[in-house]
């Protein structure tokens, strides 16, 4: 009888166990919206009525064919059952605050600019804060880790909406070198002309900063870390021994202390749709953040459901990733998983 090999049985139970959380956190986001207090048909129905004095009558037929629309007037069991079914077939519905568009055509049309923003911002700021980390770890107890060691742990403790802010007030509000808010001025349409990507460009970089200068101090202060612990290993001594270079030496640690860096930084890409929240916000930035604040503000079940399974699903796809690239290039993993 043939046996299974240990990095299939691995990779199975993974995958029930990501697919049972998924279905967890499935209910968990069709559970939550429906416990906050309020009523999101009659909040459409204020936005469409509030500039003309309605019959009763008619507003109550529209008030019902909303509520026929939007399933909402089944027993939660059915609109759970409508949920899961409709999402089985990648149908996220309609959105009551956007009502008539899609909630798939509105993550399409607000994703694009999140990861934008977010993708070079998480990379750029991991790049140099393992760089800047692996060096003050290897110049430590020097002037050098003495200097940028407070820098990290400064930066590392600085709420990202208060630096976000900060740069607002100081570079779009008193010397009014940036724009103050949105992705590109509202006169101009998205195209790919050079003067919309400049001026998009110039939209960029308060937020991108306002993200990567505090990202670059957590990085740091792990790689920093994990470098230090490597140094004092064997291998280390045994190289100084036969005589190789600072260079080679600290490659070699470096290689060895990354692995756990490119883990978050998978988990950092795996969070990535659900946008920079208050940044975007602070900066009126049409990512998938800011649409999800409209979503919560409105008590838009169908918007909220759609983008935190977006998120989830991202999220739990990026654990499952990393957990089988480990298991990949560490047998002993996927061996003891097998044997417990």
């Amino acid at each position: 009888m043939p046996t299974v090999s240990p990095f299939i049985i691995y990779m199975l139970r993974k995958g029930v166990f990501i697919f049972a959380t998924f279905f967890v956190f499935l209910l968990i986001i069709f559970a939550l919206p429906r416990a906050i207090p309020g009523n999101p048909v009659a909040a459409l129905l204020t936005q469409i009525f509030q500039q003309a004095q309605a019959n009763p009558d008619t507003v109550k037929a529209v008030y019902k064919k909303f509520l026929e629309e939007f399933g909402l007037e089944k027993p939660l069991y059915a609109q759970l059952a409508d949920f899961l079914s409709r999402m089985m077939v990648g149908d996220l519905g309609t959105s009551i605050a956007f009502y008539p568009r899609k909630v798939t055509e509105l993550v399409a049309s607000y994703l694009p600019w999140t990861l934008g923003l977010l993708i070079p911002a998480i990379l750029i700021a991991w790049t140099l804060g393992n760089l800047l980390g692996a060096w003050a770890a290897y110049r430590r107890r020097t002037r050098v880790d003495n200097v940028l060691l407070p820098v990290f742990l400064v930066l590392s403790m600085i709420p990202y909406y208060w630096l976000a802010m900060i740069l607002l007030y100081v570079f779009a509000v008193t010397f009014r070198i940036f724009p103050v808010a949105g992705a590109y001025p509202p006169a101009m349409h998205p195209s790919l002309t050079p003067t919309f990507i400049l001026a998009m460009l110039h939209h960029y970089v308060l937020p991108f900063l306002s993200i990567v200068v505090v990202a670059i101090g957590g990085w740091a202060i792990g790689m920093r870390v994990l470098v230090i612990y490597e140094l004092r290993s064997d291998y280390v001594e045994y190289s100084e021994l036969l005589g190789l270079s600072d260079k080679k030496i600290l490659g070699y640690v470096f290689r060895n202390s990354i692995l756990p860096q490119v883990t978050g930084l998978a988990l950092s890409m795996g969070t990535v749709m659900g946008g920079a929240l208050i940044t975007e916000l602070v900066f009126s930035y049409p990512g998938t953040g800011y649409l999800l604040f409209r979503a919560l503000s409105t008590l838009d079940y169908p918007l909220i459901q759609g983008t935190f399974i977006i998120l989830v699903f991202t999220l739990l796809a990026a654990t499952f990733i990393v957990d089988l690239l480990y298991a990949y290039i560490d047998p002993r993993i996927r061996v003891s998983y097998v044997g417990d």
